[in-house]
């Protein structure tokens, strides 16, 4: 498989320290509020690539963190008058119950970043034991930027440039706290009324950056195969992990960073100035979580995505064709007679085919998309001359590749009142005395009963309405 490294710019073979095993790294949200779709992105996203990896025989050690101490937080707890901790605690809820409607497995490990205050503290102190970080006078400790000469390899940005462009970390320097305005925060001393751990250096909370660090240390190892989050997140957060950890350890941080492309909504950059926010509960509220998925991989991960209602509502035009062909397949296999045409037995392994070639291509869903709907399309014409074996390759093809996308998760298997049954079997009997009155009489009853009946040539198929 190839993916785009953001390291160096250009694709390369994935290939895992450990053949068969990799180890991921995801960040994960800040928890004080309801994530937006825009957050949903990478979350859909590298979930994918996980099961892609775990579809192809490898084990993924999947690390995601939840941030619970973080500047907007504190802020948060301090509007509703109520303590960080529990606005963390409400909005990881909300978070998880999102992720488990989009479908997202579960991490290996989700650690929080209050729960890794020590590992945090023994890396700062491996930072000022070798030169590469400070105590400020207030009891703040920074990374001092350059001592590492290899700042800036992920962003590609040239410090000097960062320091001369950049009014705002020169303003920092005014409480001379900083030997450099490039300086960043691993530890920062408690203000009144903030949580505050004992520390060193005095009472205070871990920088946003270090936390990433500490968890991927402590769960993955000093040197992980991939780390992964939004093109946001490039620069300073992931620039400057790579700093502080690759000090600390003395060795290669990640071997791999793979980045996903923003949400824009009506071509637009989403705000909330703009009134064009929408939280993934909203958009669930309306469409359900599964076209939210869907949409996500109808573009390639590095590209920007545009979010409108036409295209959420085509992406649940586009689910429902995948429910009827599967509900199709399975009408198909219930019957006792069956066709001899193995065809579609070909047409199901070309798909798995198409569907790996897209995938090993730097994660290409909206390929693989495509070669569902090409599956797709061979089911309805081939499966009323099917064998069945011909028609259970294509089911068990299709069932593959479609997991591996994280979708048709909403399948639901009706089962059928004996009434229901009955009058199905009444009015095809009094189509076959060609009595249309009565047939038509006894479809609209089942209308009225919640169910549809299709006639196909293998017999009537019911479906709940």
């Amino acid at each position: 498989m190839q993916i785009f490294n953001t390291l160096t710019r250009q694709k390369e073979e994935f290939v895992p320290q450990v053949p068969g095993e990799y180890r991921i790294y995801v960040c994960g949200p800040t928890v004080y509020n309801y994530i937006h779709i825009g957050n949903a992105r990478p979350l859909i996203v590298f979930d994918t690539l996980r099961r892609y990896l775990e579809y192809r025989g490898n084990k993924v050690i999947y690390v995601s963190n939840i941030t619970d101490i973080d500047d907007k937080l504190i802020k948060k707890g301090q509007e509703e008058g109520t303590s960080m901790k529990k606005v963390a605690q409400h909005f990881e809820a909300e978070y998880l119950k999102d992720a488990a409607g989009l479908n997202c497995k579960k991490p290996t490990v989700q650690p929080r970043a209050t729960e890794h205050i020590q590992q945090i503290l023994d890396i700062v102190k491996d930072l000022i034991d070798t030169g590469h970080a400070y105590v400020a006078k207030n009891g703040d400790v920074y990374f001092r930027v350059k001592s590492d000469p290899e700042y800036g390899k992920l962003s590609h940005l040239k410090l000097d440039d960062l320091e001369s462009g950049n009014r705002e970390l020169r303003s920092q320097m005014d409480d001379g706290l900083k030997e450099d305005p490039a300086d960043f925060a691993v530890w920062k001393a408690a203000k009144p009324g903030e949580p505050a751990w004992e520390s060193p250096y005095g009472m205070g909370r871990p920088g946003w950056h270090i936390e990433c660090s500490a968890m991927s240390r402590t769960h993955l190892g000093k040197t992980i195969d991939l780390h992964c989050g939004g093109q946001d997140l490039i620069f300073p957060h992931h620039e400057n992990e790579i700093a502080q950890s690759e000090c600390a350890n003395g060795c290669e941080f990640a071997r791999y960073w793979m980045h996903n492309g923003f949400i824009n909504v009506d071509n637009q950059k989403m705000s909330k100035s703009l009134h064009n926010f929408f939280t993934v509960r909203d958009v669930a509220n309306l469409y359900g979580y599964e076209p939210i998925r869907y949409f996500m991989l109808t573009a390639g991960y590095r590209m920007p995505l545009n979010y409108t209602v036409d295209l959420i509502e085509s992406c649940k035009n586009s689910l429902e064709r995948l429910y009827t062909c599967r509900e199709n397949l399975d009408f198909a296999l219930s019957k006792s007679e069956f066709g001899a045409d193995e065809t579609l037995k070909a047409k199901a392994d070309e798909a798995r085919t198409k569907f790996c070639k897209a995938m090993d291509d730097d994660l290409n869903t909206p390929d693989a998309l495509a070669a569902v709907f090409d599956l797709v399309k061979e089911i309805n014409t081939l499966s009323a001359a099917s064998s069945k074996e011909a028609l259970e390759a294509a089911a068990k093809a299709f069932d593959e590749i479609t997991d591996v996308l994280g979708l048709m998760y909403n399948r639901k298997k009706d089962e059928v009142p004996a009434e229901v049954t009955e009058l199905v079997e009444k009015r095809a009997a009094a189509k076959k005395a060609k009595d249309w009155a009565a047939a038509d009489a006894i479809r609209a009853q089942l209308t009225e009963m919640g169910w549809a009946v299709k006639d196909t040539a293998q017999g009537p198929q019911l479906s709940k309405i």
